[in-house]
């Protein structure tokens, strides 16, 4: 297979779609101005062509923050795009059209994954896309856009999750998730008092949960916003660790990027060596795969954010770019299987 990427900083959609000949699927990142614009517009130059998109950056050796990004997919795939709606209240009415496109593109674990965008709700969205996806061990990787839209094939929809089926014919597919954090001291809390509807943490141990943030980490209100791309919170899910960041403080709670429910378990996370961990994350990609096709990645805003502070978001596109042709896009969210992380990478690696 081959994938490609155009980019537009300007918003040009045909420049972005300069050298895209017979694309079998082709994935939108645009801005909130012309995504109506450009959705309607990549319908008409590729009728027909199974499609997702979504507002958000895209990146290749640069990022494209406020244009449009076309990363397509050819020569020896085979996909399908569809949606799930009412996210917000019954994405699992729609489940029936995930289970008619698996069928239609067939494929396996070995070869096959979903690429989804999500408009919101994302941790219902993917313990109900992934009952369906399970049962044929295809792995899920993708990540929350802005505006609360996506697209797909052509139409624009709100409450709703776009994905792509996309099976590799020329071999193996695998899915990835890189963690830059690890654990904090041996601080444990019990969640209570918690907003599950908009993702309010409201005490730790039975105090208020912005206290004992403020309190361990010796920090102002203002300053716990910036302070959670060193020291989100994690939840313990098995043997993997969920990132949990903060989106803002809500009086003496704090309102996170992900859902909390009373008597989860969470700890506390600090930022590790994270050159070192993506130099890690290519060595494990290069062993497994030693021919690559393409990689497509989703990277979150915060780790976008931390990144380009410490000056080291250039160098990391030029690291991945080690891997070969690698894409993707900056996400509010990220998602792997079934579940729904914040400040992580996930990918997607085709042989």
């Amino acid at each position: 297979m081959k994938q490609f990427y155009g980019m537009s900083q300007r918003g040009n959609l045909d420049e972005a779609l300069q050298g895209l000949y017979q694309p079998q699927f082709i994935m939108l990142l645009s801005n909130k101005d012309q995504f109506e614009s450009h959705v309607a517009a990549l319908e008409k130059r590729f009728p027909g062509v199974p499609s997702i998109g979504c507002i958000g950056m895209s990146y290749q050796l640069g990022v494209v923050e406020n244009g449009v990004g076309i990363i397509a997919f050819s020569d020896g795939v085979k996909a399908a795009a569809n949606v799930l709606e009412q996210v917000s209240s019954m994405p699992v009415k729609y489940i029936q059209r995930l289970e008619r496109d698996i069928q239609t593109v067939g494929g396996s674990e070995r070869d096959t994954v979903c690429i989804d965008f999500c408009a919101g709700n994302d941790a219902c969205v993917l313990t109900t896309i992934y009952t369906a996806l399970r049962q044929r061990g295809i792995s899920l990787m993708g990540g929350t856009g802005d505006q609360g839209r996506v697209s797909a094939n052509g139409r624009i929809y709100e409450d709703a999750v776009a994905y792509g089926l996309v099976r590799n014919q020329n071999g193996r597919v695998k899915t990835y998730k890189e963690n830059i954090y690890h654990q904090l001291g041996d601080y444990r809390f019990v969640a209570s008092n918690t907003d599950r509807a908009n993702y309010i943490l409201g005490a730790l141990n039975g105090k208020s949960a912005k206290q004992v943030y403020k309190d361990i980490l010796h920090v102002t209100d203002e300053e716990i916003l910036t302070r959670t791309f060193q020291n989100p919170f994690g939840k313990i899910n098995g043997d993997d660790t969920c990132i949990i960041s903060i989106k803002e403080v809500s009086g003496s709670s704090l309102a996170c990027f992900r859902q909390v429910n009373d008597s989860d378990v969470l700890i506390l996370l600090e930022l590790g060596d994270y050159r070192a961990i993506v130099q890690d994350t290519i060595r494990q990609i290069t062993r497994d795969f030693p021919r690559r096709s393409a990689v497509f990645s989703v990277n979150c805003l915060f780790r976008y954010k931390l990144f380009s502070q410490q000056g080291y978001m250039q160098n990391y596109l030029k690291d991945m770019a080690a891997l070969g042709n690698h894409t993707g896009f900056v996400g509010y969210g990220e998602h792997y299987n079934n579940r729904f992380v914040n400040q992580s990478m996930t990918c997607v690696v085709f042989e």
